[in-house]
């Protein structure tokens, strides 16, 4: 099943990355990532900043620095803290972000086009079941179960244990 929805995914991230090639050629992939935190958290400090796009505080601080002089970011001193700077989208990024999703809808609706209505249905009902169980946390591996690296390969598994020499580990049964 993973490997199919793997599979699947594929075609999903091509779509995404066509629309983002089309719409937003000028913005990096982290410059565009931070544009997207910054639009779900308007007034977001730069430390919060670094922290949801998993950078260094440094590292975030250029990144602005080079949206602002793009025009994508306004910085804005706090309104509890006036040292705080707080971050807001510029109309051209959120214009930039509905062009992104519009040319990706637009994409979508036509894949979406030669499917039947079963699978529609059954498409969007299993993918908003997937963002549900996603957003709780429970994509995590299940107490006992191998994490593999994508080479397939077992990492850190204290139940595993070799077969025989040469053979990758199986995970031992209570």
């Amino acid at each position: 099943m993973a490997a199919a929805l793997d599979e699947a995914a594929g075609t999903l991230l091509a779509v995404w990355e066509a629309a983002r090639e089309r719409t937003t050629s000028r913005l990096s992939g982290p410059q565009l990532r931070a544009v997207m935190v910054v639009e779900q958290y308007d007034g977001i400090n730069l430390r919060r900043l670094a922290t949801l796009t998993d950078m260094l505080l440094s590292s975030a601080s250029r990144l602005c620095d080079r949206l602002v002089a793009a025009g994508m970011l306004e910085r804005e001193p706090g309104r509890y803290d006036r040292r705080e700077i707080a971050l807001h989208l510029t109309p051209t990024a959120t214009r930039l972000l509905a062009e992104l999703r519009a040319d990706r809808r637009y994409r979508l609706d036509r894949i979406l086009a030669g499917m039947s209505a079963e699978g529609r249905a059954a498409l969007v009902r299993g993918m908003r079941e997937f963002d549900e169980v996603g957003r709780r946390g429970e994509a995590a591996p299940a107490e006992g179960w191998p994490v593999l690296q994508p080479s397939g390969e077992r990492i850190g598994d204290p139940l595993a244990e070799p077969e025989s020499p040469g053979e990758p580990p199986v995970a031992r049964t209570a």
